[in-house]
């Protein structure tokens, strides 16, 4: 964890300011020609909503701007508006002491991590969440207590918009997040660019849109534009409807991107549960944690220069030296003659290594450059013993491109934590089950399981990829050296599972045409999504 002085004033303060053209659209949404309403914003940052109120003449009862920059609030309190009170204060401090409820809530709230507020931030944000019975995790980001705090303040019947980043979609921590919003609110909609709004931050944001009725309806919906100029062409009462129930039982909220056809031919697979998960065939694990990649990972010059040959282990360093379904000795071989970094350093106590004057020559280079004061190895019993050294029966790539990737280890190579290690089950067949995830409902389901970020990198960590649906037969096997073979010359994905949809959904599993090809669409949508994400700019 870097130190909080160490960070920049902009990035403690989590301040990514409005665009224009967002803070226009969210309130052309929310107050939709009405007026009287009371308005709330938690995190005024620079009044970009407050000036877009003044400039677009919208109508109000009063607003309440929360900002915790006392110069920004002094800022803001220029804004010529009738009824407006700026609060120089911590929102949480606001929300858990203000007695008022508003119709309106809007804003851009800060992207701060839990271990940057100060001790009275993380107990004023803990109170929020106990206050509708939420556990507070130190993995918890700010934009979430602001979201549940504004939920709070809100009447009976009012609206919530806020920018977001995208990470309310999918990751672990703001599941209860999810999980809240989709019982609290009648109406969500979900508005996603295929531009970065921040590209400066490569991070992704979506509009959250959200309504309280009194209804017992839960409807949500997600629209993507190509940039935030589409806002304009947008038109506000398409967003009074959404037509997708919401699944309580769905843990990320990409599911919403796709079609509500498609999202039943999800459900009603979980729901008939006949296709088996990968965790039902392998214990999926995180890879070889060294501490330092570049220290305890070398090419065979250092090993040969250090006289370390006694304490090397074959190794797979990154997802670049893995193309094809095996990862075999020669690819290995080929590896350290590329003069990648082929060799793991697993080295005995120090007692043992006295007796090598070389090897002990390169510890010292470690510690000269405080390579055993990283946490990770000041923590061990010596700091040059990597822990967890076992040799996996297959690597499944924590972070993929164009298609995620499970290989098999011929090799019997060492992997760092660029990959996910998988223990087969004693009666689980090798080729079979890398050969059996090489099918488009697999890679549907490692979309929808994974993450994804700015560039198009998509993440899986190793509960995730145990969740991914499998339709393994023994018989897939036979399928395995030409999935090989096919990887090596280069054919496209799309090519490969062309040719592996039809043995492994179709004659193993008995899919319709039809539904072989929804499963590609939703693999296809969502990967071509992320893809295309960061490949043009906002200027």
């Amino acid at each position: 964890m870097k130190l909080i002085e160490t960070q920049s004033y902009r990035k403690l303060r989590g301040g990514f300011y409005t665009p224009r053209e967002i803070a226009d659209f969210i309130l052309q949404w929310a107050i939709n020609g009405g007026g009287g309403c009371e308005i709330l914003e938690p995190s005024a940052g620079d009044g970009v909503f407050l000036e877009r109120i003044k400039e677009n003449n919208h109508m109000y009862s009063s607003i309440t701007a929360v900002e915790i920059d006392e110069v920004e609030a002094e800022k803001i309190k220029q804004i010529p508006l009738k009824n407006t009170a700026v609060l120089n204060m911590d929102f949480h401090t606001f929300c858990n002491s203000s007695p008022k409820k508003f119709d309106l809530i809007v804003g851009n709230p800060p992207y701060i991590r839990y271990q940057y507020f100060d001790r009275d931030q993380q107990e004023e944000a803990g109170k929020i969440f106990r206050r509708v019975k939420l556990k507070y995790s130190k993995l918890t980001n700010a934009w979430v207590s602001f979201v549940v705090g504004s939920a709070i303040l809100l009447k009976e019947s009012g609206k919530i918009g806020f920018v977001l980043p995208a990470e309310i979609l999918q990751v672990s921590y703001a599941r209860p997040l999810r999980e809240f919003i989709a019982s609290f609110f009648n109406k969500i909609n979900i508005i996603s660019f295929k531009q970065l709004v921040f590209p400066e931050i490569q991070q992704e944001v979506v509009l959250l849109l959200c309504e309280k009725n009194l209804s017992n309806t839960h409807l949500i919906e997600h629209i993507e534009l190509d940039d935030i100029k589409s806002l304009k062409q947008l038109e506000v009462n398409r967003l009074k409807s959404p037509s997708k129930k919401i699944d309580f039982r769905s843990n990320k909220w990409t599911f919403y991107f796709l079609e509500q056809k498609e999202i039943d031919f999800l459900e009603e697979i979980s729901k008939e549960n006949s296709i088996p998960l990968i965790g039902d065939y392998a214990n999926v694990e995180v890879g070889i944690t060294t501490g330092a990649n570049a220290f305890f990972t070398v090419p065979a010059d250092t090993v040969e220069e250090f006289e370390l040959e006694a304490y090397t282990g074959t190794l797979v360093g990154r997802s670049v030296q893995v193309n094809s379904l095996r990862f075999k000795k020669e690819d290995w071989q080929r590896n350290v003659i590329s003069g990648a970094r082929a060799y793991l350093l697993v080295f005995p106590g120090m007692a043992e290594l006295k007796k090598n004057k070389k090897a002990l020559e390169y510890l010292q280079l470690g510690e000269r450059d405080d390579i055993h004061k990283g946490y990770k190895c000041r923590i061990r019993d010596e700091w040059q013993i990597v822990p967890s050294l076992w040799v996996p029966d297959a690597f499944f790539l924590r972070r993929n491109n164009h298609y995620p990737k499970l290989i098999i280890n011929e090799a019997g190579a060492y992997s760092t934590d660029t990959m996910h290690r998988l223990r087969l089950k004693s009666s689980v067949k090798h080729d079979a089950l890398a050969a059996s995830f090489y099918n488009s409902l697999s890679f549907a389901y490692a979309e929808i399981s994974g993450r994804s970020y700015g560039g198009g990198v998509l993440e899986i960590m190793p509960g995730e990829v145990e969740k991914i649906r499998l339709p393994y037969k023994e018989q897939n096997a036979l399928l395995a050296d030409e999935i090989d073979k096919m990887m090596r010359k280069k054919y496209s994905i799309h090519e490969i599972l062309a040719y592996t949809n039809n043995v492994i959904l179709k004659k193993g599993y008995g899919f319709s045409e039809a539904e072989i090809k929804i499963s590609g669409d939703i693999w296809k949508k969502l990967s071509s999504r992320r893809l295309n994400r960061g490949k043009k700019t906002v200027k």
